[in-house]
């Protein structure tokens, strides 16, 4: 018999506490109980980075982390990206160079995308592709993404909300 436990986090600047099940994936508990269905469930082994969030200003794979290890944490998903309607610099890029098609690995490599410029705000080729080798992409042959990438750059789509780490 499993018994809940409660989790607190903040999740794009808003605050939830919820009961959650100790063997419930941090990723099942922002689509089913927050209702953030931005983060995609993709391959469930942390391999194709569809999953990726921010936790504490670091990416990590939502589908590998439990909620209850989340407990206090701030999080961030692709929808805290945009504010009051508006893209984020780093969501424009990708629309304005083609990074997406389908749009299945979308959220990941844009949340993989804002914490590279973090560390590095005009990545080379090289930096780009080392930072989003997690993430997969069938679409798209990465060309447009790393084009979108250097484009976020040149936009200075550095910014974390205040909320973040």
């Amino acid at each position: 018999m499993t018994t809940s436990r409660p989790v607190r986090v903040t999740v794009n600047g808003v605050h939830y506490e919820a009961m959650v099940e100790p063997r419930m994936t941090l990723v099942d508990f922002l689509r089913g109980e927050l209702g953030l269905t931005g983060t995609h469930v993709g391959c469930e082994h942390g391999v194709c980075g569809a999953c990726t969030v921010l936790l504490n200003g670091q990416t990590v794979r939502s589908c590998l982390m439990l909620a209850v290890q989340a407990d206090g944490a701030s999080l961030m998903t692709v929808e805290g990206l945009s504010r009051e309607g508006k893209l984020h610099p780093i969501q424009e890029a990708f629309m304005e160079e083609h990074g997406l098609q389908c749009g299945f690995c979308t959220p990941g490599f844009l949340m993989s995308t804002l914490e590279l410029l973090q560390h590095h705000p005009d990545p080379t080729d090289d930096e780009i592709k080392e930072a989003l080798g997690g993430n997969l992409c069938r679409c798209t042959g990465y060309q447009s993404i790393i084009k979108s990438v250097h484009l976020a750059a040149e936009k200075k789509a550095l910014r974390l909300p205040h909320w973040i780490g």
